[in-house]
This record gives structure tokens, C-alpha cells and sequence, in this order.
């Protein structure tokens, strides 16, 4: 797989995800009380991609967090000014240089995987000194969209400890509560997601993005749903990735991405779907290998889930 032509760095990739929720909440929206989120309009679930590069950030730095350059900027409870204090201090560079902001900009690429291919905005406050300017990464996502409209469920749940002596009344001292707390767990029952996604070569060769790096990224697309468990999001997996792979060499592309994005249709199903099997029957893509034969010549579409 390393070397196939959905590594190469210097072709354009127009993919296609595919994903499902089972009793889980994919995205809570904290306007909404953590309910999954939903267009008003159509009622279809939604999911940010922030939420699905904060997957793909967890994947990453899992299993390579550890080794050099392949470390996450945006983490958990972390402040950003020491990672951009560091590059600043690794130039050799002074607070509030401006001709030191390209090479802080660049040891930032070189040592944070998820800038070389995320981007990101390292400016900061002015106030901190450390600018390490902006970065457009080559990986882009959509928010996930649910292919038919989804119901969320706000359902009870109770808690049999009680968190001080004061939360239930007892007659007593000696009397101990029968029940507990009652607290709400938000999910829909069922929702299958697309969401599209694009490469861009002429922004991997500015953050220097690697064939590694990219095949890299593939890989935590397919298993980042495994190391990404907790009660509140339900059963969720990876059901599809379709890779559009163009060959033009000045990295341009051969077709317009939203036609070939098209091509992966999955068509609603209506009702109330509760599996993905509702869905696997009715996916209409074109065959892996070249496109030739539907119009789209000098694209290979790679199926890899």
C-alpha cells in the first residue's frame, strides 16, 4: 500500500466517508443539552469536522505520539503558547521577531503532525510574542451528514449513590435512601453519516507533508473508531472510504470533485432505519481502478472500507 497512488503526496484526492451510530450520540451540541445535533430544517444529524479530526489527532497520537515529528499540537487541557514558546526557542529565534516567523512556522510543520496536515492558526495573543504565523493543511474535511433524518432521544437515567448527605431527605440519621439520582443520557437510536473530504498537493509540499504521513492517515480514518469508545457514543464504525485518486502531475486534478463525489450515492431509505445493513444493499459506486469507462479519465477510485 505504500506505494500506491493514494500515498503520493503529489496527487490530488477527492474521498468520500462513510459512518455509523447505533444507540450513541456521534456529536452533542451544547446549545441543544448535548443532544446529537441535527439540521432544524431537514431534521438529518450532523457531526463537525472538528469531531472527526479530534479522532484522527487521538489515533495519531496513540500509537506515534512517541516518536519524533509526529507529535499532536491541539490536545486535551493543553496550553498552545508553550508548543509555540518551544519553536521560538529552537530557532534561536527572539520574541516578536518577524523574520523568525517562517522558521518557527516551519519547525512547527516538521514536528506536529496534525498542523502539517490539518493547518492551523499559530498566531496566538499579541501579548505572548510567540507568532508562528497561519498554516492551510492539505487535509480538509465536511461536517458528516446522516443520509435520512434522525430522532434524538433525551432518555432518563438513575444513579443509585447520592453525591452528599444532603441531596435526599431521610427521616433519620440512621435511614439510608432508597433510590438515587436521576440524571439524562442523550442518542438516537440509528444514523449512517457521509461526510466528504479533500487533499490538496500544493499544501502538503508548504507544510511538508510526506507519502507517509498520508498513508498514515488513511490507516487512522479506518481504526480511529476503536480507540474512541465511551458509553455516550453508542456502537459507532467506519462503513466505507472511497478515495478518488487524480494523476494529473501539476496536482490540478482531472475532474471537479463534487461530480465524482456524487458518485458515491447512498440513497435514504425512509421510515426507520436501524442497522447498516438497511443501507449496504442500495450504496452505488463505480468499480475500484480507472474511471475511464464512466467519463472521469485519468482518475482511479480506491476503495478501502
Amino acid at each position: 500500500m505504500s506505494n500506491s497512488i493514494i500515498n503520493d503526496v503529489t496527487k490530488r484526492h477527492d474521498f468520500v466517508l462513510l459512518f455509523d451510530v447505533t444507540d450513541g450520540n456521534p456529536n452533542g451540541d451544547p446549545d441543544a443539552g448535548n443532544l446529537p445535533r441535527v439540521d432544524p430544517e431537514t431534521m438529518q444529524g450532523m457531526v463537525t469536522d472538528v469531531c472527526l479530526k479530534r479522532k484522527v489527532r487521538n489515533w495519531i497520537d496513540t500509537y506515534h505520539g512517541n516518536e519524533n515529528n509526529y507529535k499532536i499540537y491541539i490536545q486535551n487541557r493543553n496550553y498552545l503558547v508553550e508548543h509555540k514558546k518551544r519553536a521560538y526557542e529552537e530557532v534561536k529565534a527572539e520574541k516578536g521577531s518577524d523574520s523568525k516567523v517562517n522558521d518557527a512556522r516551519k519547525w512547527m510543520c516538521e514536528n506536529f503532525y496534525d498542523i502539517r496536515t490539518f493547518g492551523g492558526v499559530l498566531v496566538g495573543k499579541k501579548n505572548e510574542g510567540y507568532n508562528c504565523g497561519q498554516v492551510r493543511g492539505p487535509v480538509q474535511l465536511t461536517f458528516g451528514r446522516s443520509i435520512d433524518p434522525i430522532v434524538p432521544l433525551d432518555i432518563s437515567i438513575t444513579r443509585v449513590a447520592l453525591e452528599n448527605p444532603g441531596d435526599k431527605p431521610r427521616e433519620s440519621e440512621d435511614e439510608k435512601p432508597t433510590t438515587g439520582t436521576m440524571g439524562r443520557k442523550a442518542l438516537l437510536p440509528y444514523g449512517l453519516y457521509k461526510s466528504n473530504g479533500f487533499f490538496t498537493p500544493s499544501f502538503a509540499k508548504d507544510t511538508g507533508m510526506s507519502n507517509e504521513d498520508l498513508e498514515l492517515f488513511w490507516t487512522a480514518l479506518q481504526n480511529m473508531w476503536d480507540i474512541d469508545r465511551s458509553a455516550s457514543r453508542g456502537m459507532m464504525a467506519c462503513r466505507g472510504i472511497y478515495v478518488f485518486s487524480h494523476d494529473n502531475d501539476k496536482g490540478t486534478g482531472n475532474a471537479p470533485a463534487h461530480k465524482l463525489l456524487e458518485l458515491i450515492n447512498v440513497p435514504a431509505v425512509g421510515g426507520s432505519p436501524r442497522s447498516f445493513s438497511d443501507y449496504e444493499s442500495k450504496i452505488k459506486s463505480p468499480d475500484s481502478g480507472k474511471l475511464d469507462s464512466v467519463g472521469y479519465k485519468g482518475v482511479t477510485l480506491t476503495r478501502l472500507v
